[in-house]
C-alpha cells in the first residue's frame, strides 16, 4: 500500500490487519502536513498504545520503522518516485494487490504547486505501474477523485459523464492517473479498480481540511475562512463508508479477472457549505465567526456521487448520515486535542 500513513490510508491498513491480512505500507512522510500526524496515524492503525515520545523527524521515523515492525505490518519509508528504492520493496516482499493512495492531495495547494502534483501524482503512479509490470503484480486499487468531474453539468455525477475539463491541476493528475492506469491494464493485463472519492471526512482527517479546520477554529473562537455564498454544495462521504468501499473493491478485484472498472464512492447526498458549518456548531455548541471571502480559482460548485454502479458491481452502500459522521468525527477530535 502506498501512502497508508495519512487519513484514508491508515484507516484501510487497520482494517485489513483486523482481517488477518499482511500490510506493507510505503510512505515517505513528505512535508505535506506534519510528519507528527502520520506517526499518531500509524501507531493508532497498527494497535500500539505507546507513549512516543517525539525528538526530531530522521530519529522519529527510524524508531517508528523498529517498532511497528510486525509479522502483518511492515513500514517502507520510500518515495513512490524512487524507482531503485520502491523496487527493492517489491522484491522483498511476496505482493497480491497493490493500493495506490499515495500522493499529493488537494485543489486550491495544486494552484500554488502545480510541478509537484504532476510530479509525484504522475511521475509516481507511472513508477508503480512499472514496477507492478516488473514483479508480475496483477491487482490494483488506484484512488481518483470526484475532482474530475470539474464544473459538471450533470447532477448526480456518473461514471460515464465526460471528464476532460479539469478545472485544477490537482484534478488534471487524477485524471491523468486513470488513463496511465488504463494502458497498463490494456497492454499488461493488471486488474484493476478506479474509486472516485467524495469529500471524505472523519476521524484522522487532515487538519487542513474544512471540516477538521472549521471544527477547530469554531472551538477555539476564531474566524473561519467562508468561500463564496454558502451555497456551493458537497457530497461529504464518511470514513467508513469509504473503508467499507475499499474492502468491497478488494474482494471484486480477488474474485473476477479482466478488471478495469471505475466507481463513484460517495454517500449521494449533498450538503451546502452553510449547512455544514450549522452542523458542526450545533454539536460543538458553539457559534462559528465567519471570514467572508470570494469563491476560490478551482474550486467547483457543486460535487454529487451517482453510486448506482457501485451498488450493482460491490453492493456497496453508504449508511452514515452528515451530523452522526460529524459527531463521530467530534468525539475523535475531542479526545485527539486532549490527549
Amino acid at each position: 500500500m502506498t501512502g497508508g500513513s495519512g487519513f484514508i490510508g491508515s484507516h484501510i491498513c487497520e482494517q485489513l490487519i483486523k482481517k488477518g491480512n499482511r500490510v506493507i505500507n510505503i510512505d515517505s512522510f513528505t512535508s505535506f502536513y506534519d510528519y507528527k500526524i502520520k506517526i499518531k496515524n500509524v501507531l493508532e492503525s497498527t494497535q500500539m498504545d505507546v507513549n512516543f515520545e517525539f525528538l526530531n523527524k530522521t530519529e522519529d521515523l527510524n524508531r517508528l520503522v523498529k517498532l511497528v515492525d510486525q509479522p502483518n505490518y511492515r513500514l517502507c519509508l520510500v518515495d513512490i518516485r524512487d524507482y531503485g528504492n520502491l523496487g527493492t520493496v517489491f522484491q522483498e516482499e511476496t505482493i497480491d494487490c497493490v493500493i495506490h493512495l499515495a500522493g499529493y492531495a488537494g485543489v486550491r495547494p495544486s494552484l500554488e504547486d502545480p510541478k509537484i502534483y504532476i510530479d509525484v501524482n504522475i511521475q509516481g503512479t507511472l513508477t508503480l505501474l512499472e514496477l507492478m509490470k516488473e514483479y508480475n503484480v496483477k491487482k490494483l486499487i488506484f484512488a481518483s477523485s470526484s475532482s474530475v468531474y470539474g464544473n459538471n453539468k450533470t447532477v448526480p455525477f456518473s461514471e460515464n459523464d465526460n471528464v476532460d475539463f479539469a478545472i485544477s491541476p490537482y484534478a488534471a493528475t487524477k485524471k491523468s492517473g486513470e488513463v496511465i492506469c488504463h494502458t497498463y491494464h490494456h497492454l499488461y493485463g493488471i486488474d484493476m479498480m478506479l474509486l472516485r472519492f467524495f469529500t471524505v471526512y472523519g476521524e484522522r482527517q487532515r487538519p487542513d481540511l474544512a471540516i477538521h479546520k472549521f471544527t477547530k477554529f469554531i472551538d477555539e473562537g476564531k474566524p473561519i475562512p467562508f468561500y463564496g455564498d454558502g451555497q456551493s454544495e458537497r457530497d461529504y462521504t464518511y470514513i467508513g463508508d469509504i473503508i467499507d468501499g475499499m474492502e468491497k473493491s478488494l474482494l471484486y478485484l480477488e474474485e473476477h479477472s479482466h478488471v478495469y472498472e471505475i466507481i463513484n464512492l460517495g454517500e449521494s447526498t449533498t450538503i451546502t457549505l452553510k449547512q455544514m458549518v450549522f452542523t458542526i456548531e450545533n454539536i460543538l455548541g458553539k457559534k462559528a465567526t465567519l471570514e467572508k471571502l470570494p469563491t476560490q480559482p478551482g474550486d467547483v460548485q457543486k460535487t454529487y456521487a451517482d453510486i448506482s454502479k457501485a451498488k450493482r458491481l460491490i453492493s456497496y452502500k453508504p449508511n452514515t448520515n452528515f451530523e452522526d459522521g460529524i459527531k463521530q468525527f467530534i468525539k475523535w477530535y475531542r479526545r485527539d486535542k486532549y490527549d
